[in-house]
C-alpha cells in the first residue's frame, strides 16, 4: 500500500508553489521532508492529504486517485497532526481524542466502549492520560501537539502524516515523538514528518526528501542524503558534523 504524488505541481490559485515533484510513501517506511522555511513543505503536506488540490498531476493511494475515495475512506487510511492548532472550543482532551474514532462510525453516534478503550490508550501512549478531562484549550501548546498525535493514532490509519511534530516540544518529549515515529513504522504503517532537524531525520527515517523552493534538490537513503554538501545547498548555510568514536553515529550542527 502506497500514497504516491505523481508529477505534481502544487499551490494555490494565486500561486505556483513547487512543480514536477515525485513523492512515493510506502507501508512500514519513514520518509522525513526537509527544506527552509517558505520551501514549500505545508503546501506539499496539503497536497497529498487531498486538502490542496495538485495543479497538476495526481495524488494516488492503493493506486485509486486520492479525489475518488469518499473522506471518510481518506481519514481511515490517513492520519494528519497539523503543524499549529488553537483550540477555540473548550473541548476535553479526551474529547480530542474520541474525533479520531469518527473515521470509523457515525459523526454524530455515541461513542462505543472501545472506542473511549481506543482513545485513553493512545493518551496512555504518549504520557498524558492525566490531562484527559482537562479543557484542550487549557493545556500548553506542547501538550497539544501530544493530544493531536494522541487523535491521529486513535484513528488507526495505514499512514500517518505529521507537519513538524516536535516543534513546540521539549526535548524529552522530541526524543518520545522520534521513538514513536520508528515504533509506528514497525508495527507497519508508513509515516511521513517535516522537519528542520536533520538530526531527527537521521534518527527516524528511512529515507530523505529534500525540497528548496519548490524543487526537490535530492531523495533517497538517508545515509547517502544527508551529508554536509547536501545540508549547504539546502540552507544556503554552513554544516559541521559530530561524529562518536564509539558509535560512528553523526550529528549535524548549523556554522
Amino acid at each position: 500500500m502506497t500514497i504516491e504524488g505523481r508529477d505534481l505541481s502544487i499551490g494555490y490559485p494565486d500561486r505556483l508553489v513547487g512543480s514536477g515533484l515525485n513523492v512515493r510513501l510506502a507501508e512500514g517506511e519513514v520518509l522525513a521532508l526537509l527544506g527552509p522555511n517558505g520551501g514549500g513543505k505545508t503546501t506539499l503536506l496539503k497536497t497529498l492529504l487531498g486538502l490542496l488540490v495538485p495543479r497538476r498531476g495526481e495524488v494516488r493511494v492503493m493506486d485509486k486517485p486520492l479525489h475518488e475515495l469518499p473522506i471518510a475512506e481518506r481519514a481511515r487510511m490517513i492520519g494528519y497532526v497539523p503543524q499549529v492548532h488553537h483550540g477555540t472550543f473548550a473541548f476535553t482532551v479526551e474529547s480530542v481524542v474520541l474525533m479520531g474514532r469518527t473515521a470509523h462510525g457515525s459523526l454524530f453516534a455515541a461513542p462505543s466502549a472501545d472506542d473511549r478503550e481506543i482513545s485513553m490508550a493512545m493518551l496512555d501512549r504518549f504520557g498524558i492520560a492525566s490531562l484527559a478531562q482537562r479543557a484542550y484549550t487549557e493545556i500548553s501548546g506542547g501538550e497539544r501537539q501530544l493530544v493531536l498525535l494522541a487523535r491521529a493514532l486513535a484513528q488507526e490509519p495505514r499512514f500517518i502524516v505529521l507537519d513538524e511534530p516536535t516543534a513546540s516540544l521539549d526535548f524529552g518529549n522530541q526524543g518520545k515523538v522520534m521513538n514513536e515515529i520508528r515504533g509506528l513504522a514497525e508495527a507497519g504503517l508508513g509515516v511521513l514528518f517535516t522537519t528542520h532537524d536533520p538530526n531527527h531525520a537521521m534518527r527516524a527515517a528511512t529515507r530523505v526528501y529534500l525540497l528548496r523552493d519548490g524543487t526537490r534538490l535530492a531523495e533517497g537513503k538517508v545515509t547517502d542524503v544527508l551529508t554536509v554538501e547536501n545540508l549547504e545547498a539546502l540552507y544556503r548555510a554552513n554544516v559541521q558534523t559530530l561524529r562518536d568514536e564509539r558509535s560512528g553515529g553523526v550529528a549535524f550542527l548549523p556554522g
